[in-house]
């Protein structure tokens, strides 16, 4: 279980079915520790000083956008929640729903804006004013259509997660809010 709060941003130093990323969380993790990369809920299994390394199965690469990582990315990440921990994003769960594709990107004044393209299966669940995690970043929904929706990130977000770096075309990682799931099935 995380939270959608990004402690970190790492560097892929190598991907595909075990992937290797560069971070200073390493220090907090043991073998078997769950690492949300991305907002992919992954287990850590070799671990050194620079890093760690996460087998990925095939399933994982095609359901989500990890699929595409190259050595030298950036990704988003955060160590799993421990009991006594704040709460300051929503629960996200580390299993990907679906991935999405950035439409637009606005500026404004005090925000960047971004509308993000999704599977009409998926924005179900979606709601404006909602939760939504977007590469693993806990995000509240702005607005939301039959084909999307869009979120509003402010300075810090766009500083400390991989979305400040984000383009037209950029595919993403969506898990929607488990809540939303349950209200919807009752």
């Amino acid at each position: 279980m995380f939270t959608g709060l990004v402690q970190e941003l790492g560097e892929v130093k190598s991907a595909g079915t075990r992937l290797a990323v560069r971070t200073g969380l390493a220090s907090d993790l043991e073998r078997g520790d769950s690492i949300a990369v991305n907002g992919v809920c992954l287990t850590a299994v070799d671990i050194t000083d620079e890093g760690f390394e996460a087998d990925v199965m095939e399933e994982t690469l095609v359901r989500s956008s990890l699929g595409r990582l190259q050595a030298g990315d950036r990704v988003n990440l955060e160590l799993a929640l421990r009991v006594g921990d704040r709460l300051g994003g929503h629960f996200v769960q580390g299993h990907v729903d679906s991935t999405g594709r950035i439409e637009t990107v606005e500026e404004r004044e005090h925000s960047r804006v971004i509308r993000i393209g999704a599977p009409p299966d998926l924005l179900r669940y979606v709601v404006q004013k909602g939760s939504i995690a977007v590469d693993g970043v806990s995000l509240t929904v702005v607005d939301a259509d039959a084909k999307g929706f869009s979120v509003s990130l402010i300075p810090e977000t766009l500083e400390r997660t991989t979305l400040g770096s984000a383009k037209e075309g950029d595919p993403v990682n969506l898990e929607v809010d488990m809540l939303a799931k349950y209200a919807v099935k009752n």
